[in-house]
């Protein structure tokens, strides 16, 4: 394999690919974790969307009619899961466990029942979502081709990372957020609507996650995949984690991860084995998560360390 700058631009635009469903999930679940709502269900919830946007497109053949269904059917799932972390005080990692697994069943059950098939639907009559092209881009033949494939939700995830930024960062209602991720009872002490706020976020989470299920089975390919979203949900875990639930933070950490992801799929073509490439992003996850827990521990030993020798100087 030789790296020639044809190769680099394809694996740049992969990874832009690979990055904006891992992107949408992550500010999902960074947007919770502010509003101190523990949600893991966005893998379920990511499945959920991508399975009925292949099924309004099916029967509508219309792109917005079809985003609009994998959106709808992502709140839907997302305010169920918030009525029962939220109103009925359950088990955050219950419920949202519950939710992935159930909606592995649900969908494979469906697909038999509407299409009449397992494992793969795919239909020559499914409309994909239309790739843009920046018209900027065409004169810089090197840019055209890293931005290539891409469609208007690819590049919306990246504008939503800097709009929830702007939000959580810059606005009344983001303080709010922040202020109940802090100290819910303070903040419900001074009269903010709590709960009413914690559902507003895990919502808006339910259309973040609805795009990325849009861009997984209407994005590169259209078509539906038992299981398609393969783990994602999870790693944007991971990503948000990495990004300590700050929209900028994330954004690299999912550049990151979607990079591994690309990296998988081109070596594929080399003599490296299968089952090796695929698992270089989850590789990639353990290993990040590794660096990042004994990075935070070492910066805590120090502040105890520096707090101890303040207090001897005193």
């Amino acid at each position: 394999m030789v790296l020639t700058l044809d190769y680099f631009c394809a694996i740049v635009s992969s990874t832009l690919r690979m990055c904006a469903p891992l992107l949408y999930c992550s500010l999902a679940a960074a947007i919770c974790s502010k509003a101190k709502v523990f949600n893991i269900s966005m893998e379920g919830t990511m499945m959920a969307a991508a399975f009925f946007s292949i099924v309004a497109n099916y029967y509508t053949h219309s792109v917005f009619l079809s985003v609009l269904a994998g959106v709808a059917s992502g709140v839907i799932v997302s305010l169920i899961v918030g009525f029962f972390i939220v109103r009925l005080n359950a088990s955050p990692v219950v419920v949202g466990m519950a939710v992935n697994t159930m909606m592995v069943g649900v969908t494979t059950y469906l697909m038999y029942i509407i299409f009449g098939t397992k494992g793969v639907f795919t239909d020559p009559s499914l409309v994909g979502l239309p790739k843009i092209t920046i018209p900027f881009a065409e004169k810089l033949p090197t840019l055209a081709a890293m931005l290539s494939g891409l469609t208007a939700i690819d590049y919306l995830s990246f504008v939503m990372a800097i709009a929830v930024y702007i939000f959580l960062y810059k606005t009344v209602a983001g303080f709010h957020v922040r202020a109940i991720g802090i100290n819910d009872a303070a903040a419900r002490s001074l009269g903010t609507p709590v709960e009413r706020y914690q559902y507003a976020t895990i919502g808006f989470a339910g259309v973040l996650c609805g795009l990325a299920g849009v861009l997984l089975s209407m994005g590169s390919v259209t078509l539906f995949i038992q299981n398609i979203t393969s783990g994602r949900g999870y790693i944007a875990m991971a990503a948000n984690n990495l990004g300590k639930s700050h929209p900028i933070g994330v954004l690299v950490s999912s550049l990151f991860f979607g990079c591994c992801q690309a990296l998988g799929n081109f070596l594929q073509n080399t003599s490296l084995k299968g089952q090796i490439t695929a698992s270089i992003p989850y590789a990639a996850t353990i290993i990040a998560l590794v660096i990042f827990s004994v990075e935070k521990r070492r910066a805590k030993n120090k502040k105890i360390r520096k707090a101890m020798q303040n207090a001897n100087k005193n």
